[in-house]
């Protein structure tokens, strides 16, 4: 099979890092493994990626984590992921990892999550088209289906809204999706918990959108990060889309499998 890699640096670098002792493989789930769909409840992984994944997951010393943005009930529902998979949701809020759940909201917090999706509800009603999805620890706003005229209009509406509703709230854009949540935690924060609960001594990391950013600028010399599609980045590797990122997958799994 042709490699569909960008840049030929990251042929050795997966070779290097399958001989790790310990090795955690963390794959954000849409625009990475699962192509993106106007219905995120109709996306799902491409069969060739997730034949990788499930070969990782069955690798001496190798743990495999899906960490996405999406709630956990919804990443365990379109992955299909077996539950012995660790999975990590809301941008590092929930967690599915061996018992190391994250702490459930405080009354205060709830109460703050329940003000922001009111407000953003109206914004919502004004602006047929847009969908707001209510997450445990916040709320996403998602333009996919609309215009970029009316999406820029409605992200400034949204924006007005949340920050009057709660001054504190996270903001951060995405693609197709502006999200506000109440707790400061971000994939970062996850990837170096899941490291050290691990003790990993290489990390893989692939992720597309802006919020994979915070992943990329935790990884350690000696990990790879890998950027799926265009925009700036701080991976150190990138490939054109999901299908490429197939062929990545497919060679960290054989190489870690037969090492």
């Amino acid at each position: 099979m042709p490699d569909q890699t960008t840049d030929s640096g990251l042929v050795p670098a997966l070779e290097t890092l399958a001989a790790a002792p310990r090795l955690l493989v963390a794959l954000d789930f849409d625009g990475t493994l699962a192509p993106f769909a106007d219905d995120p409840s109709q996306v799902g992984a491409l069969p060739g990626s997730w034949a990788a994944v499930l070969t990782l997951q069955r690798a001496r010393d190798t743990e495999v984590v899906l960490v996405s943005g999406r709630p956990l009930g919804s990443l365990a529902e379109v992955s299909h992921a077996p539950e012995g998979m660790a999975l990590i949701g809301s941008h590092g809020v929930e967690w599915r990892v061996d018992g190391h759940d994250a702490d459930a909201l405080t009354p205060d917090e709830t109460a703050r999550v329940a003000r922001i999706g009111a407000a953003l509800d109206e914004v919502g009603d004004r602006h047929p088209g847009v969908v707001i999805e209510h997450k445990p620890a916040g709320h996403g706003v998602h333009t996919r289906r609309v215009g970029a005229e009316e999406a820029a209009a409605t992200n400034a509406e949204a924006s007005r809204a949340a920050h009057d509703a709660d001054p504190d709230v996270l903001e951060r854009g995405g693609k197709d999706i502006l999200e506000f949540a109440v707790r400061h935690v971000t994939k970062g924060d996850a990837i170096e918990r899941l490291r050290a609960l691990r003790g990993a001594d290489a990390v893989f990391f692939a992720g597309d959108d802006v919020t994979d950013e915070d992943a990329f600028r935790v990884l350690h010399d000696g990990d790879v990060g890998v950027k799926v599609g265009e925009g700036d980045t701080l991976a150190t590797h990138r490939v054109a889309d999901p299908g490429a990122l197939t062929d990545v997958l497919k060679q960290l799994a054989r190489a870690r499998a037969t090492r």
